[in-house]
């Protein structure tokens, strides 16, 4: 993950402190800094950052803004409104990009839970980012916010899906194992007679299967081994 970092600025509750060091922590994000929050630290704050305690205890406070970000590259301020006079705008997704582009350390910028940012404060901050919502109910919880913006980095960097799993991919050799396994069990079986077209039309069927598994064959060999074995009383699978 590139070196960003995630600024809360007048953070009223200390359970959204926690919160957000949750979601930090849930996407590879580890940099979180605080300034001049109400009221931290605080028992809330550890109740709400489940496993993702050692970012919380690292985060550092700081008195104002611009010695949260002073050693930043850039900095992207969140708002959920639009203002009169602001930095050039840009929608999450993209100042996500921008930011992993840069892998240099930057800061995306939350305001207080109730006011959000000052003037000063966005204009301490180069880009004013905003999460695209329901027009009639735009406002995030700030966590939520967090999350959404550690999500849209981490999808910038790792679109895979750590949990999913690996498996071999079946050959053209498993593949043309089970058409002759198919014609065997249909020729057996009196479903299809040699001037048939079924082996055409079942390899136009599997082909619409993106990738098939070896185990995913086998499967289905096993299950034609069990048929005609019960059929025939012997097992005919074809070497």
């Amino acid at each position: 993950m590139p070196p960003i970092r995630i600024v809360l600025c007048r953070p009223s509750h200390p359970g959204n402190i926690g919160a957000a060091a949750r979601a930090m922590k849930t996407m590879g994000l580890t940099d979180l800094r605080l300034v001049a929050p109400e009221r931290y630290p605080a028992p809330e704050a550890q109740w709400m950052a489940t496993h993702a305690v050692d970012v919380l205890e690292q985060a550092k406070v700081h008195a104002t803004l611009n010695e949260a970000i002073a050693d930043c590259v850039a900095a992207f301020a969140l708002s959920a409104r639009s203002r009169e006079w602001s930095p050039q705008v840009m929608d999450v997704r993209s100042a996500a990009a921008r930011a992993v582009e840069m892998n240099e350390k930057v800061a995306f910028v939350f305001g207080n839970e109730t006011a959000g940012l000052t003037n000063e404060e966005m204009f301490a901050c180069q880009t004013l980012v905003h999460i695209p919502a329901n027009p009639e109910a735009s406002s995030l919880n700030l966590a939520q916010a967090v999350q959404v913006v550690a999500y849209e980095v981490r999808m910038c960097v790792d679109v895979a899906m750590p949990f999913a799993r690996v498996e071999k991919r079946a050959t053209v050799d498993d593949l043309e194992g089970l058409y002759g396994h198919l014609e065997q069990a249909a020729m057996a079986s009196g479903f299809m007679t040699p001037q048939s077209r079924l082996r055409e039309r079942w390899r136009r069927l599997f082909s619409r299967v993106p990738a098939f598994e070896r185990e995913e064959v086998n499967i289905i060999r096993g299950l034609l081994k069990a048929l005609m074995s019960g059929k025939n009383g012997k097992d005919e699978r074809p070497e």
